[in-house]
């Protein structure tokens, strides 16, 4: 049997910030991200369905996922710019995440990648994936669900915490940035095989590389 690579096949990073953070820019976050933030649901259809010409796309909080399942069982094919888009509005998701954890002081923009290095091969739908497979995907990720539950807990005491440290030193603890990016790409993976449906490799219960 093959060994299987190393390296999942949905990767994250975030460039750590050896600087001085903004300490104003920091303490008053929530409400610098609120004009980011209504864009982002604007975008994402607010997680219900939308209309576009005529034509109903079902979403999962703006992904194009049910189609992306029809396609696959029915012709074992993936849109390229279904892939694409899935892409852009989850790195799009990502920037805005970050901003919010206090990971970077960048505003988050709508297009460019800025200081979130995401990487989501597309797939060959043939070869790469089976095509009954999506069919229980989101079923055979509750663990991690379960599991994403707690980090997430665990993520907003770690913001909190870092929010303190960023104003009174201008800094974000090491460990904390570490733990949060580790929350991120531990969401990425399981995005990636539950609901992108971009590979059948189940995702690690790991928050390192």
């Amino acid at each position: 049997m093959a060994a299987q690579p190393s390296e999942f096949p949905a990767t994250l990073d975030v460039e750590y910030p050896n600087r001085e953070l903004n300490r104003v820019s920091t303490a008053f976050r929530l409400f610098a991200a609120i004009p980011i933030l209504i864009i982002l649901v604007l975008v994402g259809g607010g997680g219900g369905d939308t209309r576009s010409h005529g034509v109903q796309w079902i979403h999962s909080g703006g992904l194009v996922v049910l189609p992306t399942i029809l396609m696959l069982v029915v012709r074992q094919k993936y849109p390229r710019w279904w892939f694409d888009w899935n892409l852009a509005l989850t790195k799009f998701n990502t920037r805005v995440f970050a901003y919010m954890a206090l990971l970077r002081d960048e505003y988050p923009s709508t297009d460019e990648e800025q200081y979130v290095q995401i990487a989501i091969p597309y797939p060959d739908a043939v070869h790469d994936l089976n095509r009954w497979l999506p069919l229980v995907k989101w079923f055979l990720a509750i663990p991690h669900y379960l599991v994403l539950l707690f980090l997430f807990a665990a993520a907003v005491c770690c913001v909190i915490f870092a929010w303190f440290a960023i104003v009174f030193t201008g800094r974000y603890p090491r460990s904390l940035f570490d733990f949060l990016v580790g929350v991120l790409r531990w969401a990425l993976r399981v995005t990636a095989y539950a609901f992108l449906l971009t590979t059948d490799r189940y995702p690690p219960f790991q928050l390192s590389a």
